[in-house]
């Protein structure tokens, strides 16, 4: 990561512009900036080691501030999402060994459109789709340029699909993102099996190969929309399934499959900020038939809070509720 920012956008009262506060970081990555992505952002290796702060300083602050501006209530706007919030993910586990928070629901421009005009031709960068919705893009390939864009964007996606955007609650149009992601996703997933079997029918036993290893590869992340997981493909293996227990509940001995695991996941981070956490996990377990501890459990291994729904948590409050659920057995 080189550069980033973050726009804070207040609504003000009728007939009054709203409020806009911009936050930009430049980081000397450590490395040598590839010339082809100088070409895009216009930042050398020079001019980062020269301007740039440490990293490790810029990617800690960045996600704190985040953090601090991306609640329950307050969505993050974000174009492809799953590529910037992965990478800050990558970034964070690279210099500070802890993952990325998911504090609130998302709203990506780039998930609608695809889903709502599929059959329109031409390239889907931010650019072109605002140009289609003549929204303003300026400073374009600035951090700051693209992030108030896409802000544009999602305010006029919600004007021009009032049913499917704008009166929808943010939480619940994350969800159906997610869905929409996945979709896509499986869809292109078997596109790329088609292509192997026809270089397999061609006898291009590499190239069947590589489509093949590249199909199971998006398979197994569309689960995981906005934050992929590091290595996709090992999520597609599944641990044995295990009767249940006698007098348990239906599935209390079961292991758990990544579907299962990926539809509880979406499930609790697009939920409503103001349920009872008690009690939306109660009514999760009836329809896993699984207990609430067993549920609140694993919402814990997928990183998901139990005690507030919407929300990921990091290590350091995983930890702390183990320890909690841990007192609460005797463990």
């Amino acid at each position: 990561m080189v550069t980033a920012a973050i726009v804070t956008i207040t609504p003000g009262g009728p007939g009054t512009r709203p409020e806009v506060n911009t936050r930009t970081w430049l980081a000397d990555p450590g490395v040598e900036i590839p010339t082809d992505a100088t070409a895009i952002h216009g930042i050398t290796t020079e001019m980062a080691r020269l301007r740039g702060r440490s990293s490790v300083e810029v990617i800690d602050e960045l996600a704190a501030v985040l953090a601090e501006v991306w609640t329950p209530v307050t969505p993050l706007c974000a174009f492809n999402a799953a590529f910037d919030l992965t990478m800050l993910d990558a970034e964070l586990q690279r210099h500070h060994r802890r993952s990325l928070v998911l504090s609130g629901p998302v709203i990506d421009p780039l998930c609608i459109d695809r889903q709502l005009d599929p059959r329109r031709e031409g390239k889907r960068t931010l650019a072109a789709v605002c140009d289609h919705y003549q929204v303003r893009l300026e400073d374009a390939h600035t951090s700051a340029g693209d992030a108030i864009a896409v802000a544009r964007l999602a305010w006029r996606m919600a004007r021009v699909y009032p049913h499917d955007v704008g009166r929808v609650a943010p939480h619940v149009l994350h969800s159906h993102q997610a869905r929409w992601y996945r979709d896509s996703e499986v869809a292109y997933a078997d596109k790329l099996e088609r292509r192997a079997a026809g270089s397999a029918a061609r006898g291009d036993g590499a190239g069947a190969e590589r489509h093949r290893a590249r199909a199971v590869d998006v398979r197994a992340g569309a689960r995981f929309w906005p934050l992929l997981p590091e290595t996709k493909a090992r999520l597609e293996s599944t641990r044995r399934r295990l009767p249940p227990r006698p007098g348990g509940v239906t599935n209390s001995h079961a292991s758990w499959t990544p579907d299962q695991d990926a539809a509880l996941s979406d499930e609790w981070l697009s939920a409503d900020p103001t349920d009872v956490a008690e009690t939306r996990r109660m009514q999760i377990a009836t329809r896993y038939g699984r207990t609430p501890g067993a549920i609140r459990q694993r919402l814990l291994r997928l990183r998901c809070d139990p005690e507030l729904p919407g929300c990921t948590c990091d290590e350091e409050r995983a930890a702390e509720l183990k320890r909690t659920y841990d007192a609460e057995y005797g463990r």
